[in-house]
């Protein structure tokens, strides 16, 4: 039964004859790296659903939970040694035996390594096409996925078969609140063969029950017969009252024709309440218009017109006293569609400048590591121009190194002169920078200035200074106190002369592009709220605001 079942599961996405396919169904020994240390062989088997990859944990404390992961959970698969750990520990193994799968969210990257390249080669290519499968699934699909994904966890003991008590850790994971009492009544519900457990029918009888939907079964009911059937014009009269749509009865005779699961009903151009519920699950029903799936806006504005998805202190993975810094962080920030990461720059041993959070337990690595990966991953996933948040505490000879690694790596991408060769006098726009990387940071001069030859020696910034030095210092040195919050000085950051901004308006100040804490902006919002005696303030506030590209962030002693 469960050799026909996986035969009718390859059928159903297409891959009744994948080679690769077939060699992740009969499981392969992978060589698991966590460390130069700690390699150890797992079994690792793709389930009879073709959704779930199965591996044998040696954890003391194994679960079902962590002894399962579905493709969707799969950000990437990368060949060779294309991650940290694989750079770090694997790189004396050959290229071709090993391959890291990247998950969505926090979960840890798996680095593996098979034993001869055709093993190796099997589990990437056969991923990557589960995974494209995988992304062309309807919302209705991906219901009954995520649905069996959680019924495979919770079944303990893999029989394919569900106790009581596997059904409550089920609605547990599903996150349904339930008594015992309401567990039980549906179990009891879909036990039809009365042997306490639920097999083949009873398993989707219970899947209807918890995913029923009470409103869903009211407007239902509203709409159809006494034989629980919604006529074709019931439907247009459905999508006009309700949905507020004009539609008419030919548009919901075509819907009938797409969704309707029932042949008899389909023929006879009526919809069963599942075929109700398969056209609300899709894209014809959804609210999100698709046209926004892609950009969409008009992106020939100045780029301070637009929110700017950013990130701070982009290259932490967990907390920032004493989490692990990575690479692997600012992958996943560009991959969600980030457009402004922020890099802490260091004075690093041998000359080469370092990135972590400083005065703090945090690990080190590489600048120049982090602007390689930048440069791979900028535009994957946008062509809009990527700012990356200099907070520069190098030395004047640091500088020159990460100027240096700026320029060779990221080549053109990065933007080094004006748009048109000119000092400009408004931000271009995002349409313009497409493709282009831009810099932002203090800086000693104005733009216009650049050509002057001069250079004033760089003072470094101190961010826990800025938060926990003394008050008078502090107002000494980074500026006077207006009100309730600071003004900055004349900025003060450089990458020698071998680098300068620009996009800078002539008719702003050279810290156009300004972070500061939230600790100072909120006080200056509660400060305009009661500055009617001031009437200029709110404006020139706005005015402010409105040229330039501010980036607020909270501190980490508020956190």
């Amino acid at each position: 039964a469960t050799r026909r079942q996986t035969r009718t599961n390859l059928a159903r996405i297409g891959f009744i004859e994948d080679e690769d396919v077939k060699a992740m169904l009969r499981g392969s020994y992978l060589q698991k790296i966590k460390s130069s240390s700690w390699m150890k062989s797992r079994f690792y088997k793709l389930q009879e659903d073709v959704r779930t990859v199965w591996y044998d944990s040696q954890k003391i404390l194994k679960s079902a939970r962590n002894q399962i992961f579905s493709i969707d959970d799969i950000q990437e698969v990368r060949p060779g040694h294309q991650s940290e750990g694989m750079q770090r520990y694997a790189m004396e193994i050959p290229t071709d035996r090993c391959f890291t799968i990247i998950f969505k969210g926090r979960r840890k990257n798996l680095d593996l390594v098979a034993s001869d390249a055709k093993e190796a080669l099997h589990w990437i290519d056969g991923l990557n096409k589960l995974k494209k499968r995988d992304s062309t699934m309807n919302k209705q699909e991906r219901l009954e996925q995520w649905f069996q994904i959680h019924l495979q966890k919770a079944d303990m003991n893999k029989d394919n078969k569900m106790t009581l008590s596997e059904v409550k850790r089920f609605m547990q994971m599903m996150n349904i609140h339930v008594d015992d009492m309401y567990a039980k009544e549906l179990f009891t519900k879909s036990d039809k063969s009365k042997d306490g457990s639920l097999s083949g029918k009873e398993i989707e009888e219970f899947y209807k029950l918890v995913t029923e939907r009470e409103e869903v079964t009211t407007i239902f009911n509203t709409y159809s017969n006494k034989d629980h059937l919604m006529s074709m014009e019931k439907l247009s009269e459905f999508l006009r009252k309700e949905q507020r749509e004009n539609a008419t009865q030919e548009y919901a005779a075509k819907l009938i024709k797409s969704y309707e699961v029932n042949v008899e009903a389909r023929d006879d151009l009526f919809m069963t309440k599942d075929g109700f519920l398969f056209f609300l699950m899709s894209p014809e029903a959804d609210i999100f218009h698709p046209e926004h799936n892609q950009v969409y806006q008009d992106m020939t504005k100045p780029l301070n017109q637009y929110y700017i998805s950013s990130s701070h202190n982009t290259y932490l993975t967990k907390d920032q006293v004493e989490g692990p810094s990575s690479v692997e962080a600012y992958i996943s920030a560009l991959n969600r569609g980030c457009r402004c990461v922020e890099l802490d720059c260091w004075d690093g041993k041998n000359g080469e400048p370092v990135i972590y959070h400083g005065y703090t337990l945090t690990s080190k690595i590489l600048f120049k590591d982090v602007i390689q990966t930048i440069n791979d991953y900028a535009f994957k996933v946008s062509e809009f121009p990527l700012i990356l948040s200099l907070e520069n505490h190098c030395d004047v000879e640091q500088q020159n190194v990460m100027a240096q690694h700026l320029k060779t790596i990221l080549g053109n991408k990065l933007l080094t002169r004006t748009v048109d060769g000119k000092v400009p006098t408004h931000f271009p726009s995002p349409e313009q920078l497409k493709g282009k990387i831009l810099l932002k940071g203090k800086r000693l001069n104005r733009l216009e200035d650049d050509q002057s030859g001069s250079m004033d020696e760089v003072s470094d910034e101190d961010e826990a200074a800025e938060m926990e030095g003394d008050e008078e210092e502090r107002e000494k040195e980074k500026g006077k106190k207006v009100g309730c919050f600071y003004v900055s000085p004349p900025p003060a950051f450089t990458l020698t002369h071998s680098l300068t901004h620009s996009s800078l308006p002539r008719s702003l100040p050279s810290s156009f592009l300004h972070s500061f804490p939230c600790s100072l902006l909120l006080p200056l919002l509660c400060s305009l709220l009661h500055s009617l005696t001031i009437p200029s303030l709110p404006r020139l506030f706005t005015h402010y605001l409105s040229l330039s590209l501010p980036r607020s962030f909270i501190p980490p002693l508020l956190i």
